[in-house]
């Protein structure tokens, strides 16, 4: 059985845990589930859920005709995610916080990193983030469609190094254990290609839309960005006590790269700088050797015409010190540079957060 180590993992859970009857919300497999997430947060790990559900729990309240409209859909949706909400905040005794989103939240690059500051002030508050998409509004072109992708995307957006995709299979197979019993437990992939995209089936039950198609297209978004991946089975209990003694019960899609190196290429390489911030000595020391956030006390000079969340290198007597995605636009951060962060709200009439730029939206370019 191989072994991971981990600090910040994304766990999907799907209908056919969370719903398994299809109509309502149920504890049968979460218990274990639940048991696993509280030993994880005591042991100083922080977790992530991405939660299916709200749909199938919102069935029962709404009568409808064998094939629901989408407006029907949506009503189920709505009335379902309390239900779902409550159904996991019996398990614990600290806040669940409830966070819904639709592709276009994730295309979007201002809404990306208010949903990544978002999680951050979340976890930083000791709240477990359960993640869903917000299929109340959500239509066709606005989806992601599946939750093992969301999965996927909230991995990316949280910066975790694991992604645990619990389903109702113990991992990915030679061939399908539920038509073939000489298929075979695959207990590690090192790289994934159509040999193994050849292996998946279509979708696994009525009540959800993934299949194992949808979970390898989840594990190789996060493997390629540095972020292991887990298919295990969630209605084991000892899946998750073999997980506590990290151990992998099922399928570990190993990283390509680790994180630290993957978002450095994401942020060097694929993002075009959209303008340059100038900053003091004492600044660029707070960086390079104390490996702070930038504040805007240490900000000198604004050029360029940037909205918040683009990337902007950060420059000190014409040396190229950073970059990094600006929480501010290149308008407001003009008004509160070399102001103290508590002077923010005071200038701008609003404060979304104290930086400028966050240590871990940022890549240095000098070493102390």
């Amino acid at each position: 059985m191989n072994r991971f180590n981990w600090q910040r993992a994304v766990i999907k859970v799907g209908s056919a845990l969370i719903a398994p009857d299809g109509n309502e919300c149920s504890g049968r497999y979460l218990l274990s589930l639940a048991r696993f997430i509280t030993a994880s947060r005591e042991a100083g790990k922080e977790i992530i859920l991405v939660s299916s559900g709200s749909v199938a729990a919102g069935r029962s309240k709404v009568k409808v005709r064998h094939n629901a409209s989408i407006a029907e859909k949506q009503a189920m949706a709505a009335i379902g995610q309390n239900l779902m909400m409550a159904n996991w905040q019996r398990f614990f005794d600290f806040p669940c916080a409830q966070v819904l989103l639709t592709a276009d939240d994730l295309r979007d690059r201002t809404r990306y990193v208010n949903i990544k500051n978002t999680l951050r002030e979340i976890l930083n508050h000791n709240a477990l983030p359960i993640v869903n998409e917000n299929d109340t509004v959500a239509v066709n072109e606005l989806k992601v469609g599946d939750n093992d992708n969301l999965g996927a995307y909230t991995a990316l957006v949280a910066q975790a190094d694991t992604l645990i995709i619990c389903s109702d299979i113990d991992g990915l197979f030679t061939a399908d254990p539920r038509k073939d019993t000489n298929a075979t437990l695959i207990p590690q992939v090192d790289k994934i290609d159509s040999t193994i995209y050849s292996l998946a089936g279509g979708a696994g039950t009525a009540v959800g839309t993934g299949g194992m198609r949808t979970k390898i297209e989840a594990a190789d978004k996060c493997t390629s960005s540095g972020i292991q991946t887990l298919i295990v089975n969630g209605r084991k209990g000892e899946t998750f006590d073999a997980l506590l003694e990290g151990k992998v019960p099922g399928t570990l899609f190993s990283a390509s790269s680790t994180p630290a190196n993957a978002r450095r290429l994401w942020l060097t390489h694929t993002l075009k700088t959209a303008g340059r911030i100038e900053i003091d000595s004492g600044a660029k020391d707070a960086l390079v050797r104390k490996g702070a956030s930038l504040l805007p006390s240490g900000i000198v000079d604004v050029i360029g015409l940037f909205e918040q969340g683009d990337a902007v290198e950060v420059v000190s007597q014409g040396e190229i010190v950073a970059k990094g995605l600006s929480l501010y636009n290149a308008k407001d951060l003009s008004l509160i540079k070399g102001k103290k962060s508590k002077d923010i709200a005071s200038v701008l009439g609003y404060e979304t957060t104290d930086v400028v730029i966050h240590r871990d939206d940022m890549v240095l370019y000098l070493q102390q």
